[in-house]
């Protein structure tokens, strides 16, 4: 941490204003908000003054919460805020922070010997004690494994290319910042932080010194957000509620989507379609990366490549598939030339400049390029109006990459080194008016932002796929993730399991990683394996570099081609629960793929589990994830379970299952409600004719599920056009009595029901004709 730092001071005054104290001290003030009864905003204005709110601040204003009553104490050494379930004291020498639950267990404590704090070079930082028995999760995209205790975190958006480290689990700087840590102590329940500070920060999580938790931005506020769970689903709830939520996706994109660096020209896109389908392979998105363009200028088509682009996506349309297009931020230099995006741009001055005011210029894909500052809203609303072309020519997601901004030295075709925007380049406009070093970690945010409401303004009724590789706090109201330029080794398939839950616990849910990695050749067995985890990612995409050999599901051979058949079906046949997990992530944020300590945090062992996780609350994966392995070590939390694959309950905890290479042991919870489609080869091929419910008693014979349903395409559902069914199942005398409601606008396509009961005493089996909605079955 900094070590020319000064503390507030002492206490002089303070005083309430509605929802918030105002502390005064000698060499500053503190402002302490209960925005929620478990929600406390900290800042510190070391100069005796707040920041003015910027127009693209990723926190909702402290105007939208009700606020909560509470009580103020005054103690000798602190002045206590208790609401009904915590207790935060201010210190009066150094204003620093203490966080309590209501029977006085510390959560969250500064270090009295060196709080908050404040350096001349603008540097602000806090040093926090680390609690016995305290576990830490999150902190955004982080590569290694699930619990972050001992590292070192640094939130400044970067392409690691140019790293040693890579994008391995040495890595620190990902794509991704998001200033947001989740701690667990099973004894006293969770809290989460979440850094409101754009700037570059770094979290030290005992790294430097044992037992304290440093937190430090290089400019800005000490500006954070303490959040009380106990259990981390509370946390993520109040975590997303303060930064906002996904939007339903459009539910094709939950479909499985093909990629390579690139598909072209268009008889190749053509080429892979026709395979999915030939091999019967579901597949709904095909993605074009940057070799569709004309010389890599953004929003234009390669007319030799692509002659009729609008021919290609409807040909593709009437087969199922749905095109991705990519989009990167670099813009073309090109004075002189009819390149409209760059004459508007140049014309209207939205290109960043240099400090000296200066164009700034860097090199991306088109050689020498320009980069337009999205911290305009003027700017946002242009970029979001150029995707025209695509929206009329039936485009129907957008790929934002290099968006960290990644920019090289050099021409790409050189050997260069990666250089940032200047931290002083000035962007946005008005009292928003600042140097790029505040802008850098929400640049690419900025653009997604830019791009959503863009989409939404050219095609108002109809949902689109967003993809991102750069994001911050709050990105999930924009985009989904993935997880960058992973690599075919078995490291980035172990990986991606805690790097997936973390993101899911940061609020997170629509992401995953490359399936059979990125860079390098991989092998059948890798690549079978990877699929088998893959396609239960909430975001499930095949990729490959160029010049890698080709990765899609039929190059490996018969036997793997079956494996990825198997486990893409499935995918399909689960999209009713699939669905219904992002539905309800757009409610309560909760990720689609967790960790298991999600579910089962006062279960010790789950804490560092790192090599199992949950799809929902009724599904636990268990992949194989090392090489020449047939056998796997799985440990099932308390309660009933049962294998998927079979159908029986697990006998015990702790398994030591069969995984040969066609094989991901997979469970089935106790207590839960599996509603399952036919396998189709897209999503929307036909409606769901048949509707499977696989229902898995639990100890005392009882089970309960959802299915949301809605027209999966357009914005009606936020009209209020859903459907949604609550399963009840309860067992008594040998009997199992199934009930079924259905509430809400949406009518769904006729259908029947078949329902699947499985528990100790083997499987019961019925079918019903016609699903009415409202029904009771007792069987």
């Amino acid at each position: 941490m900094t070590q020319t730092l000064e503390m507030l001071g002492r206490l002089t005054s303070f005083k309430q204003e509605g929802s918030r104290i105002i502390f005064e001290f000698e060499n500053g003030r503190l402002a302490v908000a209960v925005l929620r009864d478990g929600l406390f905003r900290i800042r510190y204005g070391f100069q005796g003054k707040f920041m003015p709110r910027r127009s693209w601040a990723v926190a909702q204003d402290d105007s939208a919460f009700p606020g909560v009553n509470f009580q103020l104490n005054e103690q000798n050494d602190s002045i206590e805020l208790v609401t009904a379930r915590n207790i935060l004291k201010v210190g009066r020498a150094g204003g620093g922070i203490q966080f309590l639950t209501a029977d006085g267990k510390t959560l969250s404590q500064d270090d009295p010997e060196s709080g908050p704090l404040f350096a001349e070079d603008g540097k602000v930082s806090t040093l926090k004690l680390i609690e016995e028995g305290d576990h830490f999760y999150g902190f955004g995209e982080r590569s290694s494994l699930l619990e972050k205790t001992g590292r070192r975190y640094t939130c400044w958006n970067s392409d690691p290319v140019d790293s040693d480290l890579d994008h391995g689990p040495g890595a620190d700087a990902l794509y991704q910042s998001i200033p947001f840590f989740m701690a667990l102590r099973p004894e006293a329940g969770g809290y989460g932080l979440f850094f409101n500070n754009t700037f570059k920060s770094v979290f030290d999580v005992g790294h430097s010194r044992e037992q304290r938790l440093g937190m430090e931005a290089a400019g800005g506020e000490l500006d954070y957000y303490l959040i009380y769970g106990p259990e981390p689903a509370a946390i993520v709830e109040l975590y997303t509620e303060l930064t906002g939520r996904m939007p339903l996706p459009p539910r094709w994109s939950l479909g499985y989507h093909q990629c390579r660096w690139s598909y072209f020209p268009e008889d190749k896109v053509y080429e892979i379609a026709k395979n999915f389908r030939e091999r019967k392979i579901p597949a709904d998105v095909i993605h074009l990366d940057i070799d569709y363009m004309h010389g890599y200028r953004v929003f234009t088509w390669d007319a030799e490549r692509f002659p009729d682009p609008q021919k290609m996506t409807a040909d593709l349309g009437e087969q199922g598939f749905k095109l991705v297009t990519i989009i990167d931020p670099g813009v073309k230099y090109d004075p002189g030339s009819d390149y409209q995006v760059y004459n508007e741009g140049a014309e209207k001055d939205y290109f960043i400049h240099n400090p000296d005011g200066s164009l700034f210029h860097g090199y991306v894909w088109p050689d020498d390029s320009v980069f337009p500052d999205y911290a305009r809203q003027e700017v946002r609303e242009w970029w979001g109006d150029l995707h025209k072309v695509f929206v009329e020519t039936g485009i129907r997601g957008i790929w934002n990459d290099m968006n960290e901004p990644s920019i090289s030295t050099t021409p790409f075709s050189q050997v260069g080194h990666h250089m940032d925007i200047p931290d002083q380049a000035p962007q946005g406009s008005g009292a928003d008016r600042t140097g790029h070093a505040e802008i850098h970690n929400i640049y690419g945010l900025l653009e997604d932002m830019g791009t959503y409401q863009g989409l939404r303004r050219l095609d108002p009724e109809r949902r689109y796929f967003m993809l991102t590789r750069a994001g911050f706090a709050g990105i999930q109201r924009w985009s989904a993730v993935w997880t960058g330029d992973n690599s075919a080794v078995w490291e980035h398939l172990e990986m991606a399991m805690p790097e997936l839950s973390n993101l899911g616990l940061s609020g997170v849910s629509f992401a995953g990683t490359d399936i059979g990695g990125f860079f390098g050749a991989s092998s059948p067995e890798l690549w079978a394996r990877w699929i088998e985890l893959g396609a239960f990612y909430p975001f499930s995409r095949g990729h490959s570099c160029a010049g890698t050999p080709q990765k899609e599901p039929w190059t490996w051979g018969e036997d793997v081609e079956d494996i990825a058949r198997k486990y893409i079906e499935w995918r399909y046949r689960l999209l009713p629960y699939i669905y219904t997990l992002f539905e309800e992530s757009t409610r309560t944020g909760a990720p689609v793929l967790r960790p298991l300590l999600y579910e089962f945090y006062q279960d010790s062992r789950t804490l560092n589990m790192n090599d199992q996780v949950m799809l929902g609350n009724a599904l636990l994966l268990a992949p194989v994830y090392r090489p020449g392995v047939d056998y796997r070590y799985v440990y099932l939390p308390a309660g009933r379970w049962y294998d998927f694959w079979s159908g029986q309950p697990c006998d015990g905890q702790h398994l030591l299952a069969h995984a040969p290479l066609d094989t991901l042991p997979l469970y089935a919870r106790g207590g839960t409600v599996l509603p399952l489609a036919p396998v189709m080869q897209y999503s929307d091929e036909r409606p769901v004719d048949l509707l499977t419910l696989e229902i898995y008693l639990d100890e005392q014979g009882a089970a309960q599920g959802r299915l949301y349903e809605d027209d999966g395409e357009t914005f009606a559902y936020e009209r209020g056009e859903t459907c949604l069914t609550t399963y009840q199942v309860s067992s008594a005398g040998g009997q199992v009595r199934v009930t079924a409601r259905r509430e809400g606008s949406f009518q769904p396509a006729p259908r029947a029901v078949e329902i699947r009961v499985h528990s100790p005493a083997g499987l019961k089996q019925t079918r019903q004709e016609q699903d009415q909605g409202n029904w009771e079955i007792t069987l």
